[in-house]
């Protein structure tokens, strides 16, 4: 299986509530449609009074087969709709996203 990982900002313009909001209205469920998407999670920061909030505002994670899988993936239409849609929320100049080797330590 094929994780690859997308840590998302989002856009100044949008507030914590309204970047969630959005992501679960409508970027999700463009997200859900992805030929070959296997396992979707989306991971938000936890209130913390504790510690520092992070730099980023979702870490998402998404598993193909393959990495064939991934590539004919974003390059469907559903794909296209998904990543173009990441401008609407999102700060592409500080999110970032890669395939990862997950190791499993305990």
């Amino acid at each position: 299986m094929l994780k690859f990982i997308v840590v998302l900002s989002r856009r100044p313009d949008f507030n914590v509530d309204e970047f969630r909001d959005y992501f679960r209205r409508v970027h999700g469920p463009l997200a859900e449609k992805l030929p070959g998407l296997r396992r979707y999670i989306r991971n938000y920061p936890a209130a913390d009074a504790t510690r520092k909030p992070p730099g980023w505002d979702c870490i998402v994670e998404l598993y193909f087969d393959t990495w064939q899988a991934m590539e004919a993936s974003w390059a469907s239409p559903e794909g296209h709709r998904a990543t173009e849609d990441l401008q609407e929320f999102a700060d592409l100049e500080r999110s970032t996203w890669s395939v990862v080797d997950e190791e499993l330590v305990l």
